[in-house]
């Protein structure tokens, strides 16, 4: 069994879903179950909206893969005014997809409650990084008296948490703490550091460096940032929203007003042993072994019964027509 991840790489630090495929590409490679070219798999992975025409396209040249979509969003939670985005995904999931993954439990739920419909073969699988770069170094204490803080977001959009970024450049007391923003920012902070994205090895470099991670980012699906950060060593504080809860677990601590966030800082700091070994979270191996298991159930289950039957071939015209439809009115 081969598997093709059908997404658009790029090396650059251009957001969450890339970093995390990336080191799942990375670790079927090592299982030696990777395919670069998707007419040679057995399985494609495509990624929520990403290449659709060429998904579209590929599904009719080669019916018989298995298409599995990892679904990402609602995605209209994320971007104001976009109506047709996760229609899209939903109708693709529908009539091209064979399986579904979700990246937690809240999204999942949330896109139930949108109208993605219950597939026969679906499942919830956490985001993992590249272990290899996110690691915990041996560090259980505080870097220094003055306490480090860090946020990251390489989307510049304002629900991802800005305006708490900001009001804490305001009324963070910086004789106790520094905070640091890498990433794109829509405001330019007075007493916080802000530093440009950086590729993932400095963006790791840069996580050792300090004690807390904060992330004040709304309907966050499984928050690629925070789970760096984490893998990273760094108890967090969050916003209780999306899929924080779930990522955060006893490694941390969730606000749900940004008052609180001083508060939340000084409880971590008194017990802050305590909340890095409490951290827990699955790692690449563990993530990619899920992937694999699930893959595989679908794909002795697709291949024993061999055709595509006349219902499936329906569903896949009619995709393609819906697919063309939600185009139009785009």
């Amino acid at each position: 069994m081969k598997i093709n991840i059908f997404f658009p790489f790029s090396e650059n630090p251009i957001g969450g879903g890339n970093q995390f495929l990336k080191a799942l590409k990375n670790y079927f490679i090592k299982q030696e179950i990777y395919s670069e070219n998707p007419s040679d798999a057995d399985v494609i992975l495509f990624n929520s909206h990403h290449k659709i025409n060429e998904l579209i396209k590929l599904k009719k040249k080669h019916p018989y893969k298995i298409f599995i979509h990892r679904i990402d969003g609602p995605v209209g939670l994320i971007r104001k005014n976009d109506n047709y985005t996760d229609k899209l995904i939903y109708k693709i999931n529908d009539y091209i997809a064979d399986a579904s993954i979700f990246q937690s439990k809240w999204s999942q739920n949330k896109n139930y409650e949108l109208g993605i419909k219950n597939k026969k073969y679906e499942t919830v699988i956490i985001n993992a990084p590249n272990p290899e770069i996110f690691n915990k170094p041996d560090k259980k204490h505080l870097t220094s008296k003055k306490i480090k803080l860090i946020a990251t977001s390489w989307s510049h959009n304002m629900i991802k948490g800005f305006k708490i970024y900001k009001w804490l450049d305001e009324n963070l007391d910086f004789s106790k703490y520094e905070m640091t923003f890498c990433g794109n920012s829509p405001f330019q902070f007075k007493k916080i550091k802000h530093i440009k994205p950086l590729p993932s090895k400095e963006l790791a470099k840069q996580l050792k460096m300090h004690d807390i991670f904060i992330t004040a980012s709304k309907n966050d699906p499984c928050s690629n940032s925070l789970i760096e950060a984490m893998h990273c060593g760094l108890p967090a504080i969050a916003l209780n929203d999306g899929g924080h809860p779930e990522i955060i677990g006893k490694g941390g601590l969730l606000f749900n007003q940004k008052e609180e966030i001083p508060c939340l800082i000084k409880k971590i700091i008194e017990n802050y042993i305590l909340y890095t070994e409490k951290i827990d979270l699955p790692d690449m191996n563990e993530t990619g072994r899920q992937y694999l298991d699930f893959i595989q159930q679908i794909f002795k289950q697709k291949t024993k019964s061999g055709k595509l039957s006349f219902i499936d071939i329906i569903k896949i015209k009619t995709g393609i027509a819906a697919y063309r439809f939600i185009k139009k009115i785009k």
